[in-house]
């Protein structure tokens, strides 16, 4: 394992950029392989940066990005930096431009290099880095009247040399860590339970309800009986809280500022970090 760290290249909802102390003290001090089967922006990997790992997610688009820069960071890099040259006066219309191709581009199914780019600098001139999609998959998030530069390329040349050794997977959470066995480490950054379940946000169309997290909670108890570490990470709700309570597991609950809320007072919040070792 390397003791440096990387930035992600995108802004994540739910990302663990803050909480990675309390995630790193509380890290088995041995694993074999690394898996992560929600990775979303990546803060936790490209912090640990450990050998023999494999990530994964849902959303078919982001892992197009992880590949993309894996295997062409070049072609990507000028890609988005000829988008970031190329922005019009006005930036608002040129961002819902852009957003219309790349919803045009979702809709055929086209995971290539241009849609990597287009991800990329819509996640850094969209409103909070936040990725949402409506009831047909594409994405609608208003623009946030920024001009800024959407990659460095230093980052982006660190990310593609560290991706070489790295399984990325587009699937399900049981697929992807299907092979993970004793002495491994699973970080499973599960999509948030709903604070207010009435309100359901889903970052990608497939969603993940109630029934998703149940599944969740009975891998979690497998992969428990396989031998494997695992840390799970959510919102302190009386679902989690239910799903992983009677088990011998650890649940420590942490605080944490939520970003993305747009009502300042409730900016603040509780986490869960819940390990069966």
């Amino acid at each position: 394992m390397s003791n440096s760290s990387i930035a992600p290249f995108v802004k994540w909802a739910g990302g663990k950029r803050q909480l990675l102390p309390q995630i790193k003290e509380r890290m088995p001090e041995k694993y074999n392989h690394y898996y992560e089967p929600f990775v979303g922006g990546g803060a936790v990997i490209f912090e640990l940066l450990p050998a023999n790992a494999l990530i994964n997610d849902i959303n078919k688009a982001l892992i197009n990005v992880y590949k993309q820069i894996r295997n062409i960071p070049e072609v990507f890099l000028k890609l988005v930096k000829k988008l970031d040259k190329e922005m019009w006066e006005d930036g608002k219309e040129y961002y819902y431009f852009l957003r219309e191709h790349y919803n045009n581009k979702l809709i055929k199914a086209e995971y290539d290099v241009e849609l990597a780019a287009l991800f990329v600098f819509i996640n850094k001139h969209c409103f909070n880095g936040l990725y949402r999609v409506n009831g047909k998959g594409l994405f609608n998030v208003p623009y946030n009247n920024s001009r800024r530069a959407s990659a460095t390329e230093n980052t982006i040349m660190e990310i593609s040399k560290y991706l070489q050794s790295v399984t990325i997977m587009d699937g399900d959470f049981e697929v992807a860590c299907k092979n993970a066995e004793k002495g491994d480490f699973l970080f499973i950054d599960s999509p948030y339970a709903s604070l207010n379940p009435t309100s359901f946000e889903s970052y990608t169309k497939e969603g993940f309800d109630i029934e998703s997290h149940k599944r969740l909670a009975k891998f979690y108890d497998e992969l428990t009986v396989r031998g494997c570490y695992c840390m799970l990470t959510n919102h302190n709700t009386k679902l989690i809280n239910e799903l992983y309570s009677n088990k011998n597991y650890k649940i420590d609950v942490v605080s944490v500022k939520r970003m993305i809320n747009s009502d300042a007072s409730n900016r603040v919040g509780e986490e869960v970090i819940i390990c069966n070792y």
